[in-house]
């Protein structure tokens, strides 16, 4: 069979957000452009499509009218701190700097441009525990989710008026990168209906196809060091598709891949019930005021667990584990009042832009989300009593391990703290809670002084909460035209990376940890800087 060949300017090979970014950003500049991806049509956009739709933004409109008083100089602090990113890492440095000096003008502002609004309340996640986090509140949430982002900016694509300077290839694996003369030029793969061969040349090639989060088996293999072995049972809470593949190719081809054992995972997951694939998880925002414990009913820490302050730490203290999963214990009253799952799936209201079932949700809590979760999710058991709760846990877990009588003065313990009042509270748990209600963005969806045993607010709920992975912070490394570089440090002519497959920007512009929105950030911002740069060079 013959293969087809095609002629760009450019080619894209991945149409996730940043590919899409790069695209739209090269037809605002006259280059006709092939775009390549292995999904179907409703598969564009990739793991953002999914997504909550947070953005990090230093700066913003929002920020200013809520007396948030944010500086580039405190943001680069904050990151460079928190993702504990050495002098000798040049390039992820350069990217960080980049990216909190342009935030608000090429990412908050583009998206605006584009017609993409934001939740006016600026949401406060990753305060951070042992090193310093966010100082401040730069969560912007895109009114609409990940979803609303991806429409529009496909719909931006489709009206663009160089709409036919754009050919699109989807089903389409690409296998090879293409040289002439030392430059890559071009890229070579099958379609993956027809099996029939393809060939795409043109004067640049963009990587665009993510990170490694998607294939469980390659998680594994670069599993943290430290970590010990990685879970015995580990979901899938990223893009399918996103398995790394590129990433060997590049290597091939000379380029250099770093800190993939620099993964962002969850440590709330739970088993997705209308799993898209093997081993999907979704990942639970998980309530502030349950009880945080480990396989065996033991609470964990110190200090305790509490999401919202880093989630490494989180991560990190249950893989100490010998069995490395959680349960978080609550109420019925507790989990609809702060229970929630990241993405756009279970946020319909944010989805879906109805103000209404918004502020229902915010003044009333998510009942129909806890009563689902209860009904269909096999990670969720619920009992009248600690001891039916333990019997229906050891019972879903296998095992004999949690002790009723144990777990029965944990919950106690807390919930005398709980019972004293503010003024004679001696846990750290009741401390931070106290703290993240002192803002209102938290203060709406966290309970006030919840013990966990309340006959008013019964059943007792259990949740088994597994480590999920979702996105790496590693990949391939980039000047600041997006440009990859050599293991010399050289750019490799022709071939640029963006997004998750560039680990951000740098090949891990976010160090250890991630300040929450930079992801999405991360795709729009290098996917511009690419664009800009292949113009610029002809």
């Amino acid at each position: 069979m013959d293969s087809a060949t095609h002629q760009a300017d450019v080619v894209i090979i991945g149409a996730g957000l940043a590919g899409l970014v790069t695209a739209l950003e090269l037809l605002e500049r006259g280059r006709h452009v092939i775009l390549v991806d292995r999904g179907r049509d409703d598969q564009i956009g990739g793991l953002a499509r999914w997504s909550f739709g947070g953005v990090f933004v230093v700066g913003s409109p929002q920020q200013r009218r809520s007396g948030i008083r944010d500086s580039v100089e405190l943001a680069l602090s904050d990151w460079l701190a928190y993702g504990e990113i050495g002098a000798g890492e040049i390039w992820p440095r350069r990217w960080a700097e980049a990216y909190v000096t342009r935030s608000r003008d090429d990412v908050w502002g583009w998206l605006h441009r584009l017609g993409i609004r934001f939740i006016p309340v600026v949401h406060w996640v990753e305060r951070g525990l042992f090193v310093p986090g966010n100082s401040v509140p730069r969560f912007h949430i895109i009114w609409g989710t990940g979803e609303r982002l991806i429409r529009v900016l496909r719909e931006a694509i489709e009206r663009h008026p160089q709409r036919r300077r754009l050919k699109l290839l989807l089903h389409s694996r690409v296998t090879e990168l293409m040289t002439t003369g030392g430059r890559i030029d071009g890229c070579s793969g099958f379609d993956e209906d027809s099996g029939a061969a393809f060939e795409a040349r043109a004067g640049a090639v963009v990587i665009a196809a993510g990170g490694i989060a998607g294939d469980i088996e390659r998680a594994r293999r670069h599993w943290y060091p430290s970590w010990g072995e990685p879970p015995a049972t580990l979901l899938n809470g990223s893009h399918p598709l996103a398995d790394g593949a590129l990433l060997d190719i590049v290597e091939h081809h000379g380029g250099r891949v770093t800190h993939l054992e620099r993964s962002w995972h969850y440590a709330a997951g739970v088993h997705h019930w209308r799993p898209q694939h093997p081993e999907h998880g979704l990942s639970l925002v998980p309530p502030k005021s349950a009880l945080w414990v480990g396989y065996d009913g033991r609470r964990l820490g110190p200090p305790p667990l509490v999401t919202g302050y880093d989630t490494r730490y989180l991560v990190e203290t249950i893989c100490r584990q010998p069995k490395k999963y959680s349960w978080q214990i609550m109420n019925w009253k507790i989990a609809t009042r702060e229970l929630a799952i990241s993405g756009a799936e279970f946020n319909p209201a944010i989805r879906d832009r109805r103000w209404l079932d918004f502020l229902k949700t915010v003044l009333f809590g998510s009942p129909e989300l806890v009563r689902e979760m209860i009904s269909a999710c096999q990670d969720v058991v619920t009992g009248e009593s600690v001891a039916e709760l333990v019997e229906k846990m050891n019972e879903l877990a296998g095992s004999d391990d949690i002790d009723p009588v144990r777990l029965r003065e944990q919950i106690d313990r807390y919930d005398q703290n709980v019972a004293r009042g503010p003024r004679y509270q001696n846990d750290d748990q009741l401390r931070r809670i106290s703290h993240a209600r002192q803002y209102r963005g938290d203060r709406v969806r966290t309970c006030k002084q919840a013990r966990i045993d309340d006959e008013k607010g019964r059943p007792l709920i259990a949740i088994r909460e597994l480590i999920v992975t979702r996105k790496s912070l590693g990949g391939i490394q980039t000047d600041l035209d997006a440009r990859v570089l050599d293991r010399a440090g050289e750019p490799i002519a022709g071939l640029y990376a963006v997004g998750e497959a560039a680990g951000f920007g740098g090949g891990g512009m976010h160090g250890l940890r991630a300040l929450e929105g930079t992801f999405l950030g991360g795709c729009i911002l290098t996917g511009q800087v690419a664009a800009r740069a292949i113009a610029n060079a002809g």
